[in-house]
Formats: structure tokens, sequence, C-alpha cells
């Protein structure tokens, strides 16, 4: 892993906008009805909804706080919970994003990259965008798109992996302008592509470009695409942009810092109105290859990072003049793409970069204390060919979800675990084998009392390929 791509220093011309249907197809290819090569499978009828259950939209990725919190209620806890739709897709590490019954995913399908809305409650397709990507992973992991797509005022906002920034009709998938980040901003290829997730915030969409010149983060006019204001000098990373309020004002957080050298990056407390930064927090791995990619969390005045690569993580208070005072730095609590969940004072969260020294902690928020550490494992038995087998297998790298009073934990080999966590320790309370697949890192999706999982490799035991599900997690 010694390759590396450079940054050009030279600046091409910035403002690249195109309206409308036309220029998109011929940029691209067309949106397309219903009709699509995936396989799919019938739809189910969910349970109906509990007369006083609590749902909400999952507009993007990290749901409607941007915290892996939801507000949803009545959920069952029995795991796995039935299926009621799935289809087959491409490579790619996204979520889906969900408004009312519109589901839009993105994925990858041979040299194309692929925007879908499907409705959410059957996954019957309505439109389909197709646009030819050339993107290679350079260490051989997945060629697909990694920044999940994002809905806001009836239009949909999609990233592919080489930076292409796309905006369609939500309900019709019209074209309403398009952006090539890499052309525009003389952005090069990061170490795994375009990752990090636009915002939607006060009618922008905020980007984490990362280019050089004062242009690591970039407001663009939502219905235009127009550029509004340009701001920071580190490089992209992979984490994505965090709205909060601060001593009554509107901010956005963005972790930044991808392939540079020097390595830079870290935390940037930044006004959405003008791009002004209110404070640099230099918070990035010393080694060359290494990632920002656990999204920052925000809590009272409070913002917490964390990366792994001998990173660790750090908690940063912001004082009444935005300034910030380092409240405590960790070795112990380094994540490497999952995003901790503060709750009641407490920090839960994956800690670790690979699969075998990866463990569940929870972190005092006051002081970064280690308050207890679980490293999940249990013995599954399973038919493979002819023979009864059994192997001892955990959570690794997981993802949390918090939700109805307790959290959802999707393990990074597939196992969909509700847990009860809190200061005093680590319960079970259900288990299910989704897929038997690994890379298993996409955060599930929760709306409307359905559960949307997404499987990124094949499955070893049963041979099924990588797919979109929904489940019925209706009590």
């Amino acid at each position: 892993m010694t390759q590396r791509a450079r940054f050009i220093d030279s600046q091409r011309p910035a403002m690249r906008t195109i309206s409308r249907r036309v220029v998109l197809q011929a940029l691209a290819g067309r949106a397309v009805a219903a009709g699509t090569a995936w396989a799919q499978s019938p739809a189910t009828r969910p349970k109906p909804l509990a007369p006083d259950a609590v749902t909400h939209d999952w507009a993007s990725f990290l749901g409607p706080t941007h915290n892996a919190v939801s507000t949803e209620t009545h959920l069952s806890r029995e795991l796995p919970p039935p299926l009621v739709w799935e289809v087959e897709k491409g490579p790619g590490y996204t979520s889906p994003a969900i408004v009312g019954d519109h589901l839009l995913f993105f994925h990858r399908a041979g040299d194309q990259e692929v925007v879908e809305n499907r409705h959410s409650s059957t996954g019957e397709i309505r439109w389909q965008f197709r646009y030819a990507t050339a993107y290679r992973d350079r260490y051989g992991y997945n060629n697909g798109p990694r920044s999940s797509p994002v809905i806001s005022d009836e239009r949909v906002y999609t990233m592919g992996a080489e930076g292409r920034l796309h905006c369609f009709d939500l309900a019709t998938g019209d074209g309403i302008w398009t952006r090539d980040l890499r052309d525009d901003y003389d952005v090069s290829q990061d170490f795994f592509g375009t990752a990090s997730t636009p915002l939607v915030h006060g009618g922008r969409l905020i980007v984490n470009v990362g280019a050089p010149e004062g242009r690591c983060v970039v407001a663009f006019d939502g219905a235009t695409g127009r550029e509004t204001w340009r701001t920071g000098n580190w490089g992209p990373s992979y984490a994505s942009p965090v709205p909060a309020v601060v001593h009554g004002q509107e901010r956005v957080f963005v972790f930044a810092g991808g392939e540079s050298t020097p390595p830079a990056g870290g935390l940037l407390c930044i006004n959405p109105a003008d791009g002004a930064i209110d404070f640099e927090f230099p918070w990035r791995s010393r080694t060359h290859e290494s990632v920002n990619a656990s999204c920052p969390v925000v809590f009272d005045d409070r913002v917490f990072v964390s990366a792994s690569y001998r990173t660790g993580g750090a908690l940063v208070r912001i004082l009444p003049d935005f300034s910030p005072e380092v409240l405590w730095t960790t070795q112990e609590f380094a994540l490497h793409f999952n995003t901790p969940i503060h709750q009641h004072g407490h920090l839960y969260g994956f800690d670790g970069r690979n699969q075998g020294d990866a463990s569940l902690a929870c972190i005092d928020a006051t002081d970064g204390r280690v308050v207890w550490r679980e490293a999940p494992t249990w013995t599954e038995t399973f038919t493979q060919g002819d023979r009864e087998r059994q192997a001892t297998v955990g959570t690794a790298r997981g993802s949390l979800l918090a939700v109805d009073g307790n959290f959802l934990a999707l393990g990074e080999l597939g196992h969909l675990i509700w847990l009860d966590l809190t200061p005093d320790g680590y319960r079970e309370i259900s288990r299910g084998w989704l897929a038997a697949a690994q890379e298993s890192w996409t955060l599930p999706v929760l709306s409307r009392g359905l559960l949307y999982v997404v499987q990124n490799t094949r499955d070893i035991l049963t041979g099924a390929s990588p797919r979109l599900r929904c489940y019925d997690l209706r009590a």
C-alpha cells in the first residue's frame, strides 16, 4: 500500500452548473422508468404500525438527527425480523435515504453508477438513472459509490466515487444540475474515492470537497448548484458534515483530512451562513495512508472526534467566543469508520482498526475513562455442503443505532443484535444472522418501523449475491 496520488496545484474553472434533463442525459445516460435487470424478491406485507408508534423519515446518512439516534418506537425485539422485500445490488457501501414512500439507493452496475427511486414498502422501482464511471479502488476493495443519497425539498443529491455530484427531481428523476468536483476543483482521487455524504442545511448543499487553496469545504445552492462559499485548507475525509446548534448559533462540523503530504486534517467548526471558520482542531494520524471516517458527535457545547491508525479520540469544548478547549484525549477509543453514540454522559462505539482487535466500549464523556469494554463473540452452528460445522464469530467492527430505549448493532459479518447498553454493562437481548457476508459496514436505516440492511459481499454460506433488504421491525 505505497501508491499515492497527488493534488494538482493549478486551478481550473471552478464553475460548472448544468441544468435540467438535457445535459445530464448528454453527460451520462438517461433516467428510465420501471424495469431493471436486478432481481427482486416478491414483497410481503409488513405488520401495521401501532396506533401510537412514533416514526420518521431517514433523509440522509446517520438519520434525521445526524447522530444515529432514532426516535421510532414500538419495535419488535424478535430477530431475525421478517423479510419484506429484497433486491440484488452492485458494488457500493451506501445506505438508502427515505422520505415518505420514496427510497433512494445508489450503487454500481458494470461501468455505471446507478441511482434508483424505489417504493419503500414494496421495493418497486419508480425511476433509475445511470452514468458512466471508471473508478477503481486502489486497494482492491469495492468499486462502487461510498456517499449515500440525500433527500431535501423534493430533490435528491448523490455524489459518486469519482466526485460526480448530481441533483434530481425526487418524483420524476429529471436532472436538475450536475457538477464534476474532480475537474471543477482540481481534486485527485483519494485513498478510497469520494466518500463523504453531503449535508443540506439552510438551502445549501455543504460538501467536504477536500481541494487545496481554501476549498476544503464548499457550499452550493441546493436549487442551482452554484457555489455560495468555500473555506478551509485540509483534504477530504470519509466522515460526513454534521449540523448542530451551539451557544444558540447554528454551526456545521466537518472532520476533514485525507491523503496529503505531510498528513494533515482535523475538526473544522464552520458558520454555515458564510463559511467562516471559528476554529481548526488538528486531529489526524501521522500515518500517510489513513483516514478520518468516524463522524463528529456534538452534544451540549462539546464535540467528540475519533480516528484509528494510532490516533484515538478527543473531546473539545466550544467556549462562548467559539474558541476550542481540549477537555481530554484518549488512545483507548479509536473508531475506524463507525460513529459513536452519546447517551446520558457516556459514549458507546466499536473501538479498533481491524476485525481481530475490535471491541465495543463505553466511555465516560466527562474524562475519557473506559467504563467497560466487551468483545462480543459466540458460536454459530451452520451447514456447509453436507456437513454441519461450527465457528466462533463476533461483531468485530460493528455499527450502532440507538432506538426505542435500546441499541441495534450490525456486526461486520452480518449479524443484527438488539443490545441493552448502559454504564453498568453490556447485555444481549436478541440476535439474528442476516447474511454470512463480510464488509457489513453500512449503517442500517430505520423508517416507519421498517429496517433496511445492505449486504455488500456474497454470502459465503448460501452464495446469495450482494443486496438491499427491507425487514419488518414493527411490534
